[in-house]
């Protein structure tokens, strides 16, 4: 079996069903940036940020809860945002029709890009319950179905491709498809911006090299740390982001490819830092 990884440096009115920042904001307190004193403690904290944040991210960012790659100065974030996601696409040659698992979905709408744009039937995973809903909402509202499926394993049309959601913890997706009756496998497992969120790294390799089919791919874009800091600039300017947003140690690019290769998984396209393109998301 033969896998290749493709791994990229990063960094109104509502629709029905989808509650305003504000509404969301006020049931909740708003946690300062700390450190984390456990793994399990950490995937609480960014369950419950999720929880009561997608909506503002909603408001804020729009569909797509990720950086966009800015190459023009007028560039609009909503051309940024797929313009990434065409960039993962064409780094990765991922066939149109190709089954995705996209880990760390957020609210879809990477899933519905590819579903409706590329005909992929794609699976969208994320740890929130909030995210899941706001999902499937503007899912059924993009289809023109005017109702959501009942059963998470049914897929709502997008013109020739498919998208469904699925509330879980990426560190358990290899044992989730690999059990009666959620058994999948699939052409590419896609993340974006999510691993770094990860605490076990090696398992999350593991399970993506279980799940992926015979040529399958894995394409990854993600935050990572320069190479070779010292403990002194990691302590002054990557500690406070990890406190600040939810992360457990970041890594160098050079880990992730480490980690691929201990999964069996090979190189398709080699990692290349985008910061300065995706800066102005910030």
């Amino acid at each position: 079996m033969e896998h290749e990884t493709s791994t990229i440096d990063t960094l109104s009115t509502s629709p029905s069903g989808i509650s305003s920042a504000q509404d969301v904001g006020a049931r909740y307190g708003n946690p300062a940036p700390q450190e984390f004193t456990s793994f399990e403690a950490l995937k609480d904290r960014i369950r419950h940020h999720y929880e009561l944040c997608s909506d503002h991210y909603y408001s804020l960012w729009g569909e797509h809860i990720h950086h966009g790659y800015f190459l023009e100065p007028n560039d609009s974030k909503e051309t940024a945002q797929t313009r990434l996601i065409e960039l993962l696409l064409e780094r990765s040659e991922l066939p149109i029709g190709s089954t995705v698992l996209d880990v760390g979905c957020g609210i879809g709408g990477t899933t519905r890009y590819l579903a409706k744009h590329r005909g992929c039937r794609v699976t969208g995973l994320t740890i929130s319950g909030r995210q899941v809903e706001l999902a499937r909402t503007l899912t059924t509202k993009e289809a023109g179905t005017g109702s959501l499926h009942d059963q998470p394993s049914e897929f709502t049309r997008l013109d020739n491709g498919g998208a469904r959601f699925v509330e879980l913890d990426a560190e358990k997706m290899g044992a989730y498809f690999c059990t009666a009756p959620n058994q999948a496998t699939f052409d590419c497992v896609w993340i974006s911006e999510a691993m770094s969120h990860l605490p076990d790294k090696r398992l999350f390799f593991r399970n993506a090299s279980k799940l992926l089919d015979p040529g399958g791919k894995l394409v990854v874009a993600d935050w990572f740390k320069a190479e070779g800091l010292s403990t002194a600039q990691t302590n002054a300017d990557i500690k406070p982001i990890e406190d600040g947003m939810l992360l457990p140690p970041l890594c160098e690019p050079s880990e992730y490819v480490h980690l691929a290769g201990e999964a069996g998984l090979a190189i398709f396209s080699e990692p290349f830092d985008i910061s300065k393109e995706v800066s102005k998301t910030w």
